[in-house]
């Protein structure tokens, strides 16, 4: 098959291959794309945690963005970690230039071990200029609190949390409820005219790896595809649900999702 739309990635190198980067392409190649890449980050992990971050310096990062972009014209972008203020305001600078319209955020602050991404002058930046040039934001609970400043202990919380994003400037906030206990998974997308709740099965599992990398990264997929945005995140959800239902057991810690559950291999490469 040939690839139906263009993605370009922006985010930090996952040396384990579970988030980051490597999810990003997983995901987009998975669903039919052709994935285009800007790395931010290296991240030295695997399931256990994170051992060292090496930065990318800004003027770089917005190479990789542009030159790419000049010659491949991305129908779409994905955004994941950004660590610094220089490394955020380099990266809305090269966004101007390239003027693309349907960039989905996945504000990347805590790996999944715990260990903190970002420092909280680069979650200023996020909250003061990112957000407004974005077309959706896709925080999970630990990261909606952060961004909003409240605790969410239920899907009022998130309801109310994700106002609180738009009052910042966000176009369209879905903020994942991966972290509620409850026996029912409900993610809450949100704008200023419309309020939706997709509910679906909450699988008991550490594994999970990655899942918000590869949410982000299957929504921008399907919106470079021409999906509205409504259907675009619902068709995300059931990838990565589907994904993490096999239940990878990779590694001693939180182990990967599987990316590769929408794809059937011809017997020929068998």
């Amino acid at each position: 098959m040939l690839p139906i739309s263009k993605v370009l990635i922006i985010a930090g190198s996952d040396s384990s291959g579970g988030a980051g980067i490597q999810a990003d392409i997983k995901t987009v190649c998975s669903l039919g794309s052709y994935a285009m890449t800007a790395i931010t980050a290296i991240t030295s992990q695997n399931t256990t945690g994170v051992k060292s971050i090496v930065s990318i310096f800004p003027k770089e990062i917005s190479n990789q963005i542009e030159f790419t972009a000049k010659d491949i014209k991305p129908d779409s972008i994905k955004i994941g970690m950004l660590h610094s203020t220089k490394v955020i305001d380099s990266v809305i600078s090269s966004l101007k230039k390239i003027k693309v319209s349907k960039i989905v955020l996945d504000p990347v602050m805590v790996a999944k071990s715990g260990t903190r991404l970002i420092n909280n002058e680069a979650i200023d930046r996020i909250k003061k200029r990112l957000i407004k040039n974005i077309f959706l934001i896709t925080p999970n609970i630990p990261e909606a609190e952060i961004l909003s400043n409240i605790k969410i202990k239920s899907v009022e919380d998130m309801i109310y949390a994700g106002n609180l994003l738009l009052r910042l400037g966000a176009k369209n906030v879905l903020i994942k409820g991966g972290h509620l206990r409850s026996k029912v998974m409900t993610d809450v997308l949100i704008n200023k005219t419309e309020l939706i709740l997709f509910k679906s099965k909450k699988f008991v599992t550490k594994n999970t790896h990655g899942t918000g990398c590869t949410l982000s990264s299957a929504i921008a997929t399907y919106l470079s595809r021409g999906k509205v945005l409504k259907k675009a995140c619902e068709l995300g959800i059931k990838y990565v649900n589907q994904a993490i239902g096999y239940n990878l057991n990779y590694g001693k810690g939180n182990g990967p999702i599987n990316h590769l559950n929408s794809i059937i291999i011809k017997k020929k490469f068998r």
